[in-house]
């Protein structure tokens, strides 16, 4: 019996209501009955890391953490008794990337914000997003002024989530134990393995948290872990003690009741979130759901990993609002291309509709023009029409916006086509949804008739020695000057003044070979440099580089980038980019 089995922890809990009580009024001066403990913590904790700062009232100790008596009361101990100043989360050591700890100390506040908004409204680049990943994740102190570190914390959150690089928020959550500090990063992270039903993966972000769990639906999702793994005790405490101190969720407790066996199933289905929806699914036998268009789209992702959507390969071709709720999954990529085009080949259409698909479609709904053209593609032999039947299908998913649901099946089709062969008014659509590969080759051929492509560029691998940069870059300069056909390119001007500001002494006698171009540097980047915002001058080159790939960028603005990066010493940053916009690749 549940009542028997908790009789214990009830007398535990009544105990230490007493001994709260008592304690209360004992005293006009409050006593902290929980120092020997907290002290213990604090000999183990990393002063540098975060500390939760808010009320943890229905908080509790990691899910991998055994629970004792006496740490289950520590359970509701009031951390901000003993609370800590944020000071540092991060990754990375800021003097591997040539920064320090202070970068953001100088920063503005409220342009950093603003920074932030203009940021994560772009969609990066690859470059620019390795740039802001390191940009915000560098181990330094808090920007202090117009900004809290609540803020700047969500500044952070707000980008990863963003990005989604779940790696990464699973290293820095762990690595800096601030779940608590972050808990709408926490959620997306969990909520993304749960969708994916990787639910061990989600459950191990608490694996390394040491301090007490305040956010509501991490505490949940934390009784859930410890049921899941069979230390049902310990979630039943958790659950008891919290409720003591107010939580109600009667969803949550009926489903977890189930799960302990306390009590039947129900049938109740939530999708409030995804995982109150995985709850229904765990404790309803038999479970079965029919998502239509109002269901989320995390709901539809955790439903195609569970395999829940077998029941829409039995579709029929009648059941046309089904089928539209298919290809609006299949756009966002929460149901697979191949199960769609696999319903449309169920479409019944007499020999005319085939042999006049360009002209018929037109005279049928939406759902019905699709399935006719697909068929007609996979029977059509001639390059030039089928070509053209996909342009014609492509625009019709268009024009439903679901253009997504023909990307993947688009491009097998284009794959088979030899693109010299195709007539100049369609290469625009070829091309366009072609999926080429547009890595750039990462081998180097060196040209020593140029200066930036010669083998001196090797300096920004670490491969020279100053003294014998110094002597070979004058030598080729030697040659230079008695070249009188050879013309310095601002790349040129790039290199050079890459080693001048690292110090390698250039004879004067070269100075009449380049002039320096005027200040192109924008005013904001220039005042951050000479106010040593070395953060939000990183900030403001993300934002110039944007989508663009660096190797495709003007010289104009990559020689002002470099410029920025040689003022403010960041050498590592600024060496990647040499060695991605110098180099001749082949």
């Amino acid at each position: 019996m549940k009542n028997s089995k908790l009789l214990s922890k009830k007398l535990l809990l009544i105990t230490f209501v007493l001994l709260i009580s008592f304690k209360s009024h004992s005293s006009d001066k409050p006593v902290d009955i929980w120092k020997l403990n907290k002290e213990n913590n604090n000999q183990n904790s990393d002063s540098s890391l975060p500390i939760n700062e808010g009320n943890n009232s229905n908080s509790e100790i990691s899910i991998y953490k055994k629970v004792t008596n006496n740490e289950a009361l520590s359970i509701v101990e009031d951390t901000s008794l003993d609370s800590k100043k944020i000071k540092i989360a991060g990754l990375y050591d800021p003097q591997d990337y040539g920064l320090n700890i202070d970068m953001w100390s100088n920063s503005d506040g409220d342009q950093l914000k603003e920074l932030f908004k203009r940021i994560t409204k772009l969609n990066l680049s690859q470059d620019a997003t390795e740039l802001m990943n390191v940009s915000i994740l560098i181990n330094a102190h808090y920007p202090k002024k117009n900004i809290t570190q609540k803020e700047f914390l969500s500044l952070k959150s707000d980008w990863l989530i963003k990005n989604s690089n779940f790696d990464l928020i699973e290293e820095y959550l762990k690595k800096n134990d601030i779940l608590n500090d972050n808990p709408k990063l926490s959620r997306h992270f969990i909520d993304h393995y749960i969708s994916e039903s990787k639910l061990e993966k989600a459950c191990d972000l608490f694996s390394e948290s040491s301090k007490p769990i305040t956010d509501e639906y991490l505490s949940k999702f934390n009784i859930y872990c410890l049921v899941n793994l069979g230390r049902t005790e310990e979630a039943q405490l958790i659950l008891d003690l919290k409720k003591e101190l107010g939580f109600k969720d009667k969803y949550f407790e009926k489903k977890i009741d189930y799960l302990l066996g306390y009590t039947s199933t129900d049938n109740l289905i939530s999708q409030k979130s995804i995982f109150d929806f995985y709850l229904a699914h765990k404790t309803i036998p038999n479970f079965e759901f029919e998502p239509d268009e109002k269901t989320a789209k995390i709901i539809w992702k955790y439903l195609s990993s569970a395999n829940l959507l077998s029941s829409f390969k039995e579709i029929e071709i009648t059941e046309i609002d089904k089928i539209s709720n298919i290809e609006k999954a299949v756009h966002n990529k929460n149901y697979s291309e191949n199960e769609l085009f696999k319903i449309y080949m169920k479409f019944q259409f007499n020999i005319n509709q085939l042999l006049n698909a360009k002209e018929s479609y037109k005279s049928l709904s939406n759902i019905e023009a699709r399935a006719l053209l697909y068929q007609k593609i996979l029977l059509e032999s001639e390059m030039i029409e089928k070509l053209k039947l996909l342009k014609i299908l492509k625009n019709l998913f268009k024009k439903d916006n679901l253009n997504n649901a023909f990307d993947v099946e688009l491009k097998k089709f284009l794959n088979e086509i030899n693109p010299t062969e195709i007539p100049d008014n369609l290469t625009s659509f070829y091309y366009t949804n072609i999926n080429l590969d547009n890595k750039l080759p990462d081998e180097i051929k060196y040209n020593n008739d140029v200066m930036y492509q010669s083998k001196l560029i090797n300096y920004f691998n670490g491969d020279y020695a100053k003294s014998k940069i110094e002597k070979d870059i004058n030598n080729f300069l030697k040659k230079i000057k008695k070249n009188k056909r050879y013309s310095f390119s601002k790349k040129d001007v790039i290199f050079l003044e890459s080693l001048k500001a690292d110090g390698i002494k250039i004879s004067e006698k070269f100075d009449d070979l380049y002039v320096l171009s005027e200040n192109e540097m924008p005013t904001d980047i220039q005042i951050m440099i000479n106010n040593n915002e070395a953060g939000a001058a990183l900030l403001r080159i993300v934002e110039v580089i944007g989508q663009d790939k660096l190797e495709r960028m003007d010289e104009d603005t990559i020689y002002f980038i470099i410029s920025a990066l040689n003022q403010l010493n960041i050498d590592s940053i600024r060496n990647k980019i040499l060695l991605k916009v110098l180099p001749l690749k082949v």
